[in-house]
């Protein structure tokens, strides 16, 4: 019975090169890796070993004999991706990484000191990679601004969401290793400067991550009640930054400005059961606001149509197993251009289908639903009489909708952090291949930034594996070359 790849798959590639068939992709060699909503297993060519399902840290693969009903769908997809790009059997980019099956670093290898800053994920695979290295042996200080380590995992993920969750308890292995000390509570940048540990390691390699929201630029978006809804993801999941934001759930309706991922995210937790997130990471303060919430109906507006929409397919599996949702059926239009990849087609395809299974939103409205819109951008917010009213372009006529609150889920901007370059355009720390430049363009000596502060917010928690193992080999490369230095 071949295996199945459902809804969790953090696209950490952990299974890839444990599957001895080569039957799970795209891998990280393959070119379609870098934009793959989750990866997938050939049911022609799987052999039914069970390898993977050892290797997944989020427990996301299972037979399909054992399939729930909830789970069901993704057996369909993952057999429609090979349908749609090609066997893995006819594939010429097998999973070839020199250094599977490494061993210790030799007795008399360079010891290498370095300081991580950030805890979440891009953090800790800079860890794992250093640890992976058998040309140097690393002692690692990784310093936490928060009293609790893993970033958006902890914080960004869902709280129902416990099996995507698990990955942390591989990130608690790397820092439980000889050679790694974790300072939680101090603030890079305040508490200790970049220049303090600039002096006492080889190199600073920054992984703060993206939390704030980028900023809405549409009139009325500083109104009270207009907020991001990463704020609210980190509020729900009791970041203490957040903690007090103030929540308008009195009104019947809430409008969300964007549909990727953390838009159907909050969608769903705004209309689902609040007993659901009864023993989860949910906040007491989040409950009880859910508990008393008047909300009825989450309204999601894409400015653009259904292909372009940036939720994957399997958060859309989710989300309409949880809650009623419904979709405009003329927003469904078929893609226009013909120009996209093949990878690309087949997720819009996908997308599509799952969307027209939807009921329409004229359907009967129920307890609580979420309604999809596509091809509609906002174009401005106003208040009256204390409710929010956000206008918007309806396929070239005007519409409008009342609502309590407007959800800003436009993507995310990276972290800043004193001493340390800092491009405001992109929200990013300034690198080449991870080693961060200066203001003249030059790369700074031993300094060196991982996962969405050098990349921007894209790709899911396996992308900063293979993010970080780009930095760690460009930092041990100049720490070989003579580069790096240390007090």
């Amino acid at each position: 019975m071949p295996h199945v790849i459902v809804q969790n798959c953090c696209n950490d590639g952990s299974c890839v090169p444990e599957c001895p068939v080569d039957c799970i992709h795209p891998t990280p060699d393959e070119p379609e890796y870098a934009t793959a909503e989750m990866l997938y297993i050939d049911p022609d060519v799987c052999i039914d070993c069970g390898a993977c399902i050892d290797a997944c840290p989020v427990s996301a693969i299972t037979t399909d004999y054992e399939l729930t009903t909830e789970m069901a769908p993704f057996e369909a997809m993952n057999a429609e991706y090979y349908r749609a790009v090609g066997s893995s059997a006819d594939r010429d980019h097998p999973y070839a990484d020199p250094r599977l099956g490494r061993k210790r670093p030799a007795s008399d290898a360079a010891t290498l000191r370095i300081a991580v800053v950030g805890a979440g994920a891009a953090g800790h695979y800079v860890v794992s990679e250093l640890q992976s290295r058998i040309d140097v042996r690393a002692e690692i200080d990784v310093y936490e601004r928060l009293a609790e380590p893993g970033g958006l995992v902890r914080f960004g993920v869902a709280p129902d969401h416990a099996d995507t969750k698990k990955v942390q308890e591989q990130f608690t292995k790397s820092r439980a290793q000889k050679g790694v000390t974790t300072h939680l509570g101090v603030r890079v940048g305040e508490e200790v400067s970049h220049e303090d540990l600039a002096r006492t390691h080889h190199a600073v390699v920054y992984a703060v991550g993206s939390l704030h929201g980028r900023t809405l630029d549409l009139p009325g978006a500083e109104l009270p009640g207009v907020i991001a809804a990463a704020d609210l993801v980190a509020w729900y999941n009791g970041h203490p930054d957040f903690a007090g934001l103030s929540v308008d759930l009195t009104h019947e309706r809430v409008v969300v400005l964007g549909n990727g991922n953390v838009a159907l995210d909050v969608a769903r937790i705004l209309t689902a059961d609040p007993e659901t997130f009864v023993g989860t990471d949910m906040t007491d303060e989040a409950l009880v606001a859910l508990r008393d919430s008047q909300v009825r109906e989450v309204v999601v507006l894409g400015r653009r149509g259904p292909e372009h929409a940036a939720f994957t397919s399997p958060e859309l599996v989710g989300l309409a197993r949880t809650v009623p949702v419904v979709v405009e059926p003329e927003d469904l239009v078929e893609p226009s251009d013909d120009d996209a990849d093949e990878q690309t087609r087949f997720y819009r395809t996908q997308k599509l289908a799952l969307l027209r299974a939807l009921p329409p939103a004229s359907a009967g409205s129920g307890e609580r639903r979420v309604v999809l819109r596509f091809g509609t951008p906002p174009t401005g917010i106003t208040v009256s009489d204390g409710a929010l009213s956000v206008a918007f372009d309806d396929h070239g006529a005007p519409g409008s909708l009342d609502c309590g609150m407007v959800l800003a889920s436009i993507g995310l901007r990276g972290t800043s952090v004193p001493g340390v370059p800092y491009d405001e355009a992109t929200g990013t720390i300034p690198n080449t291949d991870g080693r961060v430049l200066g203001p003249d363009g030059a790369a700074l000596p031993g300094v060196y930034v991982a996962g969405w502060c050098k990349r921007g917010p894209t790709g899911v928690i396996g992308t900063n594996r293979f993010d970080a193992r780009g930095t760690v080999d460009a930092l041990v490369e100049d720490f070989h070359a003579g580069i790096l230095r240390a007090e």
